[in-house]
């Protein structure tokens, strides 16, 4: 049961009382910004809490045991809070939020922590935005460990898979030439490659707006004069500006074959390429085949 200052306390024990609420928001890269619905800005616990940032509370669900409950909450575009530029980046995105309860009046003595969520599912509709407030027993939801499945799940280059991505082009350093749509661009400064190259792999935007951001290439076309042309999976929200340093890497589809042929890398495979699948577990015994429990491949 959360304990609230004596003075805290019955001040919301009056009924007509000056209350309000204020978000503390943490971004991962270390950015802190604060946000009341008060008309007026608010310091207290080291945050100055901004007013007229459009930030207002909507719907909200409780729930008990270990469910996840959710609120969300809007807001409108502002140049010194949120920016559509900074959203549109994803730099919200998995943001640490604490909600507190205020007095306004004395908010440097009269205030308590209410929840501690992170921003889940953003949306956007004209000038403004819309965020879900996710409670952190979301996370219990997520699957951990490893499942069995016929093609990897490590990521190409880590731990795990161990391929040298320094060699053979695998990850390059280039520059944005030119942005044909929100899905295609030209990349610059690329040595001799052929179609396809980059198919499957990552771009990381070292620069600009986009700077962090990595996204997942779809198919990429032939060097010519050192520029290919990049088509990725999902558009991007914000156009990057060229010149825009990035860094391309190659890609992998997961599957045995890829490994082994590609990359030389059959050994460290973190799939289980052998395992069987569906038809051969609701077979039954024939006259055609032979369970004796031996090998299925050599």
């Amino acid at each position: 049961m959360r304990q609230l200052p004596e003075a805290f306390n019955a001040h919301i024990e009056m009924g007509a009382t000056t209350m309000c609420r204020a978000w503390r928001l943490t971004r991962r890269d270390g950015a802190v910004l604060g946000f009341t619905e008060h008309d007026h800005a608010l310091d207290f616990d080291g945050t100055t809490f901004e007013a007229a940032s459009g930030f207002a509370a909507s719907e909200a669900r409780v729930a008990s045991g270990l469910q996840a409950p959710a609120a969300a909450v809007e807001g409108g575009f502002s140049s010194a809070a949120i920016t559509e530029a900074d959203l549109a980046a994803g730099r919200y995105d998995g943001a640490r939020v604490e909600l507190f309860l205020v007095n306004w009046r004395a908010p440097e003595v009269q205030h308590a922590l209410l929840a501690l969520q992170e921003i889940g599912e953003v949306s956007r509709a004209g000038p403004g935005f819309s965020a879900e407030l996710r409670s952190f027993a979301h996370r219990l939801q997520q699957p951990t460990g490893r499942i069995y499945n016929r093609r990897c799940d490590a990521d190409l280059g880590d731990g795990r898979c161990r391929v040298d991505m320094t060699v053979g082009g695998r990850r390059v350093m280039a520059l944005v030439a030119a942005v044909e749509t929100p899905d295609r661009l030209v990349i610059a400064g690329l040595p001799d490659l052929g179609a396809g190259h980059f198919r499957l792999g990552r771009l990381r935007f070292d620069a600009g707006i986009l700077a962090g951001r990595t996204v997942a290439v779809e198919e990429s076309g032939a060097t010519e004069g050192g520029a290919a042309s990049i088509r990725l999976w999902l558009p991007l929200e914000a156009e990057p500006v060229v010149g825009d340093p990035v860094t391309l890497s190659i890609g992998c589809d997961k599957s045995f074959a890829m490994c082994r042929e590609r990359f030389g890398n059959g050994l460290n495979f973190q799939g289980f390429p052998h395992m069987p699948g569906s038809d051969f577990a609701y077979s039954y015994v024939s006259g055609e085949t032979t369970h004796d429990g031996s090998v299925l491949f050599d």
